[in-house]
């Protein structure tokens, strides 16, 4: 089944972009990071959190490095996607959407180089400072099933993330 998990210590920090905190500060936020869980018995999607706070002004875009790979197994069929969208309560408020409209997250990006790592591309295109506090939901994830038209298949295999499939 397929499942989520965090990625390493040295990923994460790697991608996380924060300049000037000292390693236990990065390492406290690591510890911290929550792995994604619906709300309700009956969300199709699972929250994101944020793992850490963020003022999140008007008019501008944020990267947020969530510390979250998702791991679809072989063995049960790679036949799965994981969408990433923002939550619909900061959309339908802030108007807080995803830089690239909503996240493909494809069952071989859990094997590529930066070990999965799931970045979210926020933007707040609304005059209005959001907080965005640590350990609270930001973004969700819905699994879904797809399946690819005859003679459109692909053998080719993936290493990287954003555009890496175009190379």
């Amino acid at each position: 089944m397929s499942h989520f998990e965090k990625v390493s210590f040295e990923q994460w920090k790697s991608d996380c972009g924060v300049k000037g905190l000292s390693e236990k500060g990065l390492r406290e936020w690591y510890d911290a990071i929550k792995l994604p869980k619906q709300a309700t018995a009956a969300s199709a999607g699972c929250d994101f959190f944020m793992p850490f706070s963020l003022n999140f002004e008007g008019g501008s875009c944020f990267r947020i490095a969530t510390g979250i790979r998702w791991v679809c197994d072989e063995e049960e069929g790679r036949d799965k996607v994981l969408l990433v969208m923002p939550r619909s309560g900061l959309g339908f408020r802030y108007g807080i959407r995803l830089s690239n409209t909503v996240g493909v997250i494809d069952a071989d990006y859990c094997d590529s180089d930066n070990e999965g790592h799931i970045i979210v591309s926020l933007e707040n295109p609304s005059d209005k400072t959001v907080m965005l506090g640590e350990g609270k939901p930001f973004a969700q994830g819905i699994v879904v099933r797809y399946e690819v038209p005859a003679g459109a298949e692909s053998d080719s295999s993936r290493n990287g993330g954003f555009g890496s499939t175009d190379k």
